[in-house]
């Protein structure tokens, strides 16, 4: 069997997208021939750009229910390298992904998602730390800045739809964000329970883990409340 440098070089050359390729090729099983919206950095980062992610990609998504899913590109090594052709893991391991319901400020597909994105990509090649199913994370403030939201943390699981895949770079998991109430991050942070549980019971109702900002500002009506009780009392 040749070695996979070997076969790398034969596969590839040096105007090849190994690893951008197998992720659109990932895309393209989910979303088919639909053309994403597509942010690409102006100025690379290695060239002292601002923004470490190359770009982020957006889908629109009529599962569960509308939605948007926005998808990281650079986390992971994208372009061809001969030196990372043998390597088990791809970059630092993960692509992020974030599904979300725009909200009646919004745009058609707002661009604050990839701005958040980015942001957390500026801490991750900073400190040089990942992130792995069940890590949370606070975001100091409303994760959509200037909005009146009751999400202003977040924590990771593997995207539904994306989940894995082997790139010629080495695995990539998609991890994707899921916005969490200040409450829900305090009680994470107090062990009232783990990310793990917090993540399944929202997936009971949410099972594409699709943030919706105006999660935890709903108020019940007194009406609401006398409904609730009542059908709270077995045997009435």
């Amino acid at each position: 069997m040749k070695p996979k440098i070997d076969l790398y070089k034969e596969t590839y050359n040096e105007e090849s997208w190994p690893g951008l390729d197998a992720i659109n090729l990932k895309e393209k099983e989910i979303y088919d021939e639909q053309e994403p919206t597509h942010w690409a950095t102006v100025d690379p980062y290695e060239l002292g750009g601002p923004d470490p992610l190359w770009a982020i990609d957006c889908f629109r998504s009529a599962k569960q229910q509308k939605h948007l899913h926005y998808i990281s590109l650079g986390f992971t090594n994208l372009w061809y390298d001969e030196q990372f052709a043998e390597d088990e893991t791809n970059g630092f391991g993960f692509e992020l992904t974030f599904r979300c319901i725009p909200t009646s400020d919004d745009d058609e597909v707002p661009v604050w998602p990839a701005n958040f994105l980015q942001n957390i990509a500026k801490y991750v090649f900073k400190s040089q730390k990942g992130f792995n199913d069940f890590h949370y994370m606070s975001a100091n403030g409303p994760i959509r800045s200037g909005t009146n939201t009751e999400i202003t943390a977040f924590t990771f699981c593997t995207d539904a739809e994306m989940g894995e895949i082997d790139t010629p770079h080495g695995k990539v998991k998609f991890l994707q964000l899921l916005g969490i109430t200040t409450n829900e991050y305090n009680d994470l942070k107090e062990k009232k329970y783990t990310a793990r549980e917090l993540i399944e019971k929202h997936k009971i109702n949410n099972p594409l883990l699709i943030t919706d900002l105006n999660r935890g500002l709903e108020k019940p009506t007194g009406f609401s409340k006398l409904r609730n009780f009542f059908g709270n009392k077995k045997g009435a």
